[in-house]
């Protein structure tokens, strides 16, 4: 088997194909959450806070000097991030939560009667034939 046909037989399992929808589909919320708290959430918070741009919170380390470019510690690019993560974070929880309740029911449901063995099915004829009569 070539190295080839071995690697299609390996992304074509239905765990990768899935696994790749998933990884494409998170890509696009951790996007579309980034945008919720850097232009939705963040500047009330920031206004509420006196008008700050978290953002533009910064430590300087080192002055700008002879062309070199200040040293600083972008504090508020992470806190922002923090609470990116919080929201995805509580978000995957909800849907784990929600698959949960709905596994949880499936193994709760009553199992569907068994279906009659070959004797009984053969009796049921029987006794059909007979009524026919």
């Amino acid at each position: 088997m070539s190295m080839l046909t071995e690697f299609k037989d390996f992304a074509m399992r239905g765990n990768v194909v899935d696994m790749a929808v998933g990884i494409v589909i998170g890509g696009a919320f951790g996007k579309i959450v980034s945008s919720f708290v850097g232009d939705v959430l963040m500047p009330p918070i920031g206004m509420l806070l006196g008008g700050v741009d978290f953002s533009d919170l910064v430590i300087t380390l080192k002055d700008a000097a002879d062309g070199a470019e200040a040293v600083t510690l972008g504090y508020g690019a992470f806190i922002q991030t923090v609470i990116d993560f919080l929201i995805i974070a509580f978000a995957i929880f909800l849907l784990v939560k929600a698959m949960n309740t709905v596994i949880k029911k499936k193994e709760d449901a009553p199992p569907p009667p068994p279906a009659p063995s070959k004797e009984e099915q053969l009796l049921t004829e029987i006794r059909d034939a007979l009524r026919a009569r």
